[in-house]
Protein backbone atom coordinates (compact mmCIF):
# COMPACT_ATOMS: atom_id res chain seq x y z
CA UNK A 1 0.00 0.00 0.00
CA UNK A 2 1.38 3.38 -0.98
CA UNK A 3 -0.12 6.35 0.87
CA UNK A 4 2.20 8.94 -0.65
CA UNK A 5 0.42 12.24 -1.29
CA UNK A 6 1.15 13.75 -4.69
CA UNK A 7 3.10 17.00 -4.18
CA UNK A 8 1.43 20.25 -5.22
CA UNK A 9 2.69 22.17 -8.26
CA UNK A 10 4.40 24.85 -6.15
CA UNK A 11 6.20 22.27 -4.00
CA UNK A 12 7.35 20.35 -7.10
CA UNK A 13 8.76 23.52 -8.65
CA UNK A 14 10.43 24.52 -5.38
CA UNK A 15 11.86 21.01 -4.98
CA UNK A 16 13.33 21.14 -8.47
CA UNK A 17 14.95 24.49 -7.71
CA UNK A 18 16.40 23.25 -4.40
CA UNK A 19 17.76 20.07 -6.00
CA UNK A 20 19.56 22.08 -8.69
CA UNK A 21 20.85 24.54 -6.07
CA UNK A 22 22.03 21.70 -3.83
CA UNK A 23 23.91 20.07 -6.69
CA UNK A 24 25.43 23.41 -7.72
CA UNK A 25 26.71 24.20 -4.22
CA UNK A 26 27.90 20.73 -3.27
CA UNK A 27 28.61 19.09 -6.61
CA UNK A 28 27.29 16.01 -4.85
CA UNK A 29 28.07 12.69 -6.51
CA UNK A 30 25.87 9.79 -5.51
CA UNK A 31 27.19 6.24 -5.54
CA UNK A 32 24.86 3.26 -5.07
CA UNK A 33 26.62 0.04 -4.09
CA UNK A 34 23.45 -2.05 -4.24
CA UNK A 35 20.33 -2.12 -6.43
CA UNK A 36 17.59 0.42 -5.87
CA UNK A 37 14.70 -0.83 -3.73
CA UNK A 38 11.64 -2.42 -5.26
CA UNK A 39 8.47 -0.33 -5.25
CA UNK A 40 7.08 -1.95 -2.09
CA UNK A 41 10.37 -2.17 -0.16
CA UNK A 42 10.60 0.19 2.81
CA UNK A 43 13.99 1.43 3.90
CA UNK A 44 15.60 3.41 6.69
CA UNK A 45 18.55 5.30 5.22
CA UNK A 46 20.88 6.14 8.13
CA UNK A 47 23.81 8.50 7.73
CA UNK A 48 26.57 10.38 9.51
CA UNK A 49 25.51 13.88 10.52
CA UNK A 50 27.75 16.91 9.98
CA UNK A 51 25.52 19.63 8.45
CA UNK A 52 21.98 20.96 8.26
CA UNK A 53 22.22 20.12 4.55
CA UNK A 54 22.67 16.38 5.15
CA UNK A 55 19.04 15.35 4.74
CA UNK A 56 18.58 17.56 1.68
CA UNK A 57 21.71 16.14 0.03
CA UNK A 58 20.61 12.53 0.59
CA UNK A 59 17.11 13.27 -0.69
CA UNK A 60 18.44 15.16 -3.73
CA UNK A 61 20.83 12.28 -4.49
CA UNK A 62 17.96 9.84 -4.93
CA UNK A 63 16.32 9.02 -8.25
CA UNK A 64 13.13 11.07 -8.83
CA UNK A 65 10.88 8.03 -8.45
CA UNK A 66 12.14 7.41 -4.92
CA UNK A 67 11.89 10.93 -3.48
CA UNK A 68 8.11 11.11 -2.92
CA UNK A 69 8.31 7.94 -0.81
CA UNK A 70 11.23 9.01 1.41
CA UNK A 71 10.92 11.38 4.38
CA UNK A 72 13.88 12.97 6.18
CA UNK A 73 13.74 13.07 9.98
CA UNK A 74 14.92 16.39 11.41
CA UNK A 75 14.80 18.68 14.44
CA UNK A 76 11.62 20.73 14.68
CA UNK A 77 13.26 23.61 16.58
CA UNK A 78 15.56 24.30 13.61
CA UNK A 79 13.21 23.72 10.69
CA UNK A 80 10.19 25.46 12.23
CA UNK A 81 12.16 28.57 13.19
CA UNK A 82 11.41 30.67 10.07
CA UNK A 83 8.64 30.63 7.43
CA UNK A 84 11.08 29.60 4.69
CA UNK A 85 12.44 26.68 6.69
CA UNK A 86 8.90 25.60 7.60
CA UNK A 87 7.90 25.67 3.93
CA UNK A 88 10.96 23.65 2.89
CA UNK A 89 10.48 21.07 5.66
CA UNK A 90 6.73 20.64 5.39
CA UNK A 91 5.80 21.33 1.78
CA UNK A 92 8.88 20.12 -0.11
CA UNK A 93 10.50 17.34 1.92
CA UNK A 94 7.47 16.23 3.98
CA UNK A 95 9.90 16.02 6.89
CA UNK A 96 9.19 14.06 10.05
CA UNK A 97 9.81 16.83 12.56
CA UNK A 98 11.07 15.75 15.97
CA UNK A 99 11.18 17.91 19.09
CA UNK A 100 14.44 17.86 21.03
CA UNK A 101 15.81 19.35 24.26
CA UNK A 102 12.43 18.70 25.78
CA UNK A 103 11.41 18.65 29.42
CA UNK A 104 12.14 15.15 30.70
CA UNK A 105 8.74 15.06 32.42
CA UNK A 106 6.89 15.71 29.18
CA UNK A 107 5.78 12.29 27.89
CA UNK A 108 4.98 13.74 24.47
CA UNK A 109 8.63 13.92 23.44
CA UNK A 110 11.09 11.04 23.04
CA UNK A 111 8.36 8.43 22.90
CA UNK A 112 6.52 10.47 20.32
CA UNK A 113 9.64 10.65 18.15
CA UNK A 114 9.54 6.87 17.67
CA UNK A 115 5.77 7.01 17.20
CA UNK A 116 6.10 9.62 14.44
CA UNK A 117 8.76 7.61 12.62
CA UNK A 118 6.82 4.38 12.99
CA UNK A 119 3.71 6.10 11.68
CA UNK A 120 5.61 7.11 8.53
CA UNK A 121 6.85 3.55 8.00
CA UNK A 122 3.33 2.23 8.57
CA UNK A 123 2.16 4.52 5.77
CA UNK A 124 4.65 3.05 3.28
CA UNK A 125 7.14 5.90 3.61
CA UNK A 126 10.86 5.29 3.99
CA UNK A 127 12.99 7.44 6.30
CA UNK A 128 16.31 9.30 6.37
CA UNK A 129 17.72 9.39 9.91
CA UNK A 130 20.93 10.37 11.68
CA UNK A 131 21.52 7.92 14.55
CA UNK A 132 24.38 9.93 16.09
CA UNK A 133 21.66 12.29 17.31
CA UNK A 134 23.75 15.44 16.85
CA UNK A 135 26.17 16.92 14.34
CA UNK A 136 29.70 15.57 14.33
CA UNK A 137 33.01 17.00 13.20
CA UNK A 138 33.00 15.39 9.76
CA UNK A 139 35.88 13.05 10.54
CA UNK A 140 34.66 10.62 13.18
CA UNK A 141 31.30 8.89 13.52
CA UNK A 142 29.98 9.15 17.08
CA UNK A 143 28.32 6.21 18.86
CA UNK A 144 24.71 5.71 17.79
CA UNK A 145 21.72 6.54 19.96
CA UNK A 146 19.19 3.77 20.56
CA UNK A 147 16.57 5.02 18.06
CA UNK A 148 17.84 2.92 15.16
CA UNK A 149 17.69 -0.22 17.32
CA UNK A 150 14.11 0.53 18.39
CA UNK A 151 13.04 1.12 14.80
CA UNK A 152 14.74 -2.09 13.61
CA UNK A 153 13.11 -4.07 16.41
CA UNK A 154 9.65 -2.66 15.71
CA UNK A 155 9.92 -2.91 11.91
CA UNK A 156 11.72 -6.18 11.07
CA UNK A 157 10.75 -6.03 7.38
CA UNK A 158 12.37 -2.65 6.75
CA UNK A 159 15.84 -2.59 5.16
CA UNK A 160 18.57 -0.57 6.89
CA UNK A 161 20.82 1.20 4.40
CA UNK A 162 23.97 3.11 5.49
CA UNK A 163 24.73 6.36 3.66
CA UNK A 164 28.13 7.97 4.14
CA UNK A 165 28.34 11.71 3.47
CA UNK A 166 31.71 13.26 2.78
CA UNK A 167 32.65 16.97 2.94
CA UNK A 168 29.20 18.26 4.00
CA UNK A 169 30.79 19.77 7.12
CA UNK A 170 32.94 21.92 4.82
CA UNK A 171 30.00 23.15 2.73
CA UNK A 172 28.10 24.57 5.71
CA UNK A 173 30.50 24.74 8.68
CA UNK A 174 28.90 24.43 12.10
CA UNK A 175 28.00 27.80 13.60
CA UNK A 176 27.95 29.67 10.26
CA UNK A 177 25.42 30.46 7.55
CA UNK A 178 28.02 30.85 4.80
CA UNK A 179 27.77 28.10 2.20
CA UNK A 180 31.16 27.17 0.71
CA UNK A 181 31.01 25.31 -2.63
CA UNK A 182 32.86 22.01 -2.13
CA UNK A 183 32.58 18.69 -3.96
CA UNK A 184 30.71 16.17 -1.82
CA UNK A 185 29.80 12.50 -2.07
CA UNK A 186 26.88 10.42 -0.86
CA UNK A 187 27.67 6.71 -0.83
CA UNK A 188 24.67 4.40 -0.42
CA UNK A 189 25.83 1.05 0.90
CA UNK A 190 24.29 -2.39 0.82
CA UNK A 191 21.52 -3.06 3.35
CA UNK A 192 22.90 -4.38 6.62
CA UNK A 193 21.76 -7.70 8.01
CA UNK A 194 18.49 -7.31 9.95
CA UNK A 195 18.38 -7.28 13.72
CA UNK A 196 18.87 -10.86 14.85
CA UNK A 197 16.63 -12.51 17.42
CA UNK A 198 18.12 -11.85 20.84
CA UNK A 199 20.85 -9.57 19.47
CA UNK A 200 22.09 -7.16 22.10
CA UNK A 201 21.29 -3.49 21.48
CA UNK A 202 24.92 -2.42 21.86
CA UNK A 203 26.14 -5.14 19.50
CA UNK A 204 23.55 -4.19 16.87
CA UNK A 205 24.36 -0.47 17.05
CA UNK A 206 28.09 -1.18 16.78
CA UNK A 207 27.45 -3.39 13.76
CA UNK A 208 25.34 -0.72 12.05
CA UNK A 209 27.94 1.95 12.81
CA UNK A 210 30.73 -0.24 11.46
CA UNK A 211 28.81 -0.72 8.18
CA UNK A 212 28.64 3.07 7.84
CA UNK A 213 32.33 3.54 8.65
CA UNK A 214 33.28 1.02 5.97
CA UNK A 215 31.85 3.35 3.32
CA UNK A 216 34.49 6.01 3.95
CA UNK A 217 36.58 6.58 0.85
Amino acid sequence: MNNTVKPSLDSRLAAGFLIRLCRLLTGVRASWLSPLPEDNQLRIYYANHTSHLDGIVIWASMPPQLRPRVRPVAAADYWMKTPIRRYVAQRIFNTVLIKRNADKEDNSQSGDALALMNNALSNAQSLIIFPEGTRGNGNDISPFKSGLWHLARMNPGVQLVPVYLENLNRVLPKGTYLVVPVLCTATFGEPVNPLQEGEDKTVFLQRARHALEELKS
